[in-house]
């Protein structure tokens, strides 16, 4: 699968990689050689003890902005990835090269083959301090990839593709199998980058071009070409991390007040509608779906960016960025798909957020996908609306929590937008609704002079047997002024005490 080394830079691109993925998915699959056994059975430590030498960026001699360390293989990271390099001179194979990295042990590096191969790349640039390269995007492992904005802690993931997240048969997980890295001008502030994705089912061409900055901008033009049928496809899924937060309850033992990556999804739709979900870390597996029509955006966000809520200066979880997918086209009806995964502790990544057609799709079949990702803290978006700030769930069958038998005080806040300067005093009332058989017993809104956010107290009770499920804005006579909070608390939950 070589390409003529006598190809010119500017001769090379996006046509070139759906060529090789069109005639790949016409082609049998063929799984990748993995790496030998004893570098996937390395130990955390050993594995982290292979480090590359920044000194040896490629292009550094140079002083070109963009420089790029490589990722070695190991531990998790089995699959090895061809990476070339184009440039003016064409279009290069970088070879595995042991003496790019540096190694804690000396046995350990006698040992590792001439050709294992590298597992990924990360991209630097001086996105905090002229002068300073950074890591600000690392590709590395199936399809992941990773990035920050200026000044920010790395956090959740983007992939390339997601293959039937959340169902019982069991996720397939896309690889991207080589990578071509437009070499950039010196001063550039951007950069292209170019993947082939394959697995059982799918193969892929995609296009990244990348700006870093605060936020960090990545174009995404995809291209897949199915082998196989494919019962939920997921189109720009992001991955994170929801162990616990101020709408759950605290594990025993857990000092610190929240431990997350992210607190909720936010959609966009064709509607209009601005929509947001809270995030839990459930008892079981749950997938939510919500219908679109010509989706504009979605993401997860770390709206909470306080370092009070956290209390790690090691995790810097307040400075977790967000992640807001931007399309650039029609996508049609479709549905924005929310997987929450249970997990006992913060090390694995069990929130997944995709964009995925209303059905099926079938083998033989060629997609095309256009859209754009923000990477950043606290990102600025063109929401005319109040957001919203904060949930707390408690008991409503206590004292203070409202009295009644089986039922859950559900508080959420809201501020800025049409609720800015508003008077304590404003009728600013809610439109709530329970899903489910579940029935609203209380509403009501009132201003917090202590943190100028306006609050809404919801007490519902759930139907026997059933999840709680709540939809709210606030308003002012019929006019909507936030966006729509969106709820539902699991028959099983941690708030009731049968759950973790």
């Amino acid at each position: 699968m070589g390409l003529c080394l006598s190809l010119q830079a500017s001769a090379f691109g996006l046509q070139d990689v759906i060529a090789r993925a069109e005639k790949l998915a016409a082609e049998p699959y063929q799984a990748p050689e993995a790496i030998p056994g004893f570098m996937q059975d390395l130990s955390y430590d050993e594995f982290r003890s292979i480090r590359f030498d920044p000194a040896q960026q490629l292009w550094s001699k140079s002083r070109t902005r963009f420089q790029v360390m490589l990722v070695p293989a190991g531990r998790t990271y089995r699959l090895p990835v061809r990476i070339n390099i184009v440039d003016a001179e064409g279009v290069h194979q970088l070879p595995f090269r042991k003496e790019l990295f540096t190694y804690g042990d000396d046995a350990l590096r006698k040992k590792i083959p001439a050709d294992l191969g590298y597992a990924g790349f990360k991209l630097t640039y001086p996105i905090n301090k002229a002068g300073v390269q950074d890591q600000f995007l690392v590709f590395a492992g199936a399809s992941y990839f990773r990035g920050v904005g200026t000044g920010d802690h790395f956090g959740l993931s983007k992939r390339g593709l997601a293959l039937d997240t959340g169902l019982l048969s069991g996720e397939e997980f896309p690889i991207f199998r080589e990578f071509w890295l437009i070499r950039p001008h010196p001063k550039a502030s951007n950069m292209k980058v170019y993947g082939l994705l394959d697995s059982k089912r799918v193969t892929g061409a995609y296009e990244f071009t990348i700006h870093p900055g605060q936020p960090t901008r990545v174009e995404v033009n995809s291209t897949l070409f199915t082998r196989d049928r494919i019962e939920l496809l997921g189109i720009a899924p992001l991955t994170s991390m929801f162990f616990y937060g101020e709408n759950t309850a605290r594990p025993r033992g857990n000092w610190r007040p929240e431990v997350h990556d992210s607190d909720g999804l936010l959609i966009h739709d064709g509607s209009g509608e601005w929509l947001w979900r809270p995030l839990i870390n459930p008892t079981k597996l749950q997938t939510f779906s919500f219908s679109t029509r010509d989706v504009r955006a979605f993401g997860l966000f770390q709206r909470d960016g306080e370092f009070a809520s956290y209390q790690d200066p090691e995790a810097d979880y307040e400075r977790r960025p967000d992640a807001w997918v931007k399309t650039r086209s029609d996508w049609g009806d479709g549905r924005i798909v929310l997987v929450q995964i249970p997990t006992s502790d913060e090390t694995n990544d069990n929130i997944v957020a995709f964009w995925s057609p209303p059905n099926t799709v079938a083998g033989g079949k060629r997609f095309d996908f256009g859209y754009e990702i923000d990477l950043g803290r606290q990102l600025s978006l063109e929401h005319p609306l109040a957001r919203v700030s904060s949930t707390f769930v408690g008991l409503g069958d206590i004292l203070g929590g409202g009295n009644v038998k089986n039922s859950y005080r559900l508080i959420a806040d809201f501020k800025g937008g049409p609720l800015q300067g508003l008077g304590a005093d404003a009728p600013v009332t809610a439109e709530v609704s329970a899903m489910l058989g579940g029935k609203v017993l209380e509403r009501y809104v009132e201003y917090v002079e202590q943190t100028g956010h306006w609050r809404l107290s919801i007490l519902a009770s759930p139907a026997e047997g059933k999840p709680l499920e709540l939809r709210a804005y606030l308003k002012r006579d019929d006019t909507q002024l936030s966006e729509t909070w969106t709820y539902t608390l699991p028959t099983e939950n941690d708030i009731k005490g049968n759950g973790k």
